[in-house]
């Protein structure tokens, strides 16, 4: 817990030595291992942290977010298609992950599969109605298939919901994709 507040204060190498410790006093503490996954890919170290998820996997077999994260980092490093397994599995041991959704969505968008990318969004989005990021991310996959209109809506929905949560990442990304879509 100790480490997991210090992520929160940007501290990542001193949640670093607090996971180590953790795993050092119980090395069957699969959530440790999980965050220290997290951390070391924050701290762009992700050949690691995909070894601290395998592990935690190895430890709890159905533990979605390690699943979900080592998807992510395996994501990160263009394995779109070991990316999108992680994804589905952690989607089959927690049917109502929205997150995992949306990144399976974007997985299969990077592998050509546009329309199927496109229904993981909206199931995102159903389990999750303010899901600023799903929105912007199927925006973007229906800008890409020349659907303007509709990609538009998604921006500017993106947009409000993230300057509503204080998301300036997606507000930014939303902001760039409309004006580029109004002015085309």
């Amino acid at each position: 817990n100790r480490g997991n507040t210090k992520r929160a204060l940007g501290r990542d190498a001193d949640a670093l030595a607090d996971y180590d410790r953790a795993i050092e006093l119980k090395p069957d503490y699969a959530k440790a291992y999980n965050n220290r996954g997290n951390t070391k890919r924050a701290l762009g170290r992700k050949a690691d942290a995909l070894a601290d998820y395998d592990r935690a996997i190895e430890l709890e077999r159905d533990f979605a977010e390690a699943y979900y994260n080592r998807g992510i980092t395996k994501f990160d490093l263009k394995e779109y298609k070991a990316a999108l397994a992680d994804y589905d599995r952690a989607i089959e041991l927690k049917p109502d992950y929205a997150r995992a959704y949306s990144n399976r969505g974007t997985a299969k968008a990077k592998l050509g599969q546009a329309e199927a990318a496109l229904a993981d969004y909206d199931r995102a989005i159903a389990l999750e109605r303010d899901f600023a990021e799903a929105y912007y991310n199927r925006g973007f996959t229906k800008q890409a298939l020349e659907r303007k209109a509709d990609a538009l809506a998604d921006f500017k929905h993106a947009l409000t919901l993230a300057q509503q949560q204080g998301n300036q990442k997606v507000a930014q990304y939303a902001e760039t994709k409309i004006k580029e879509l109004e002015s085309a």
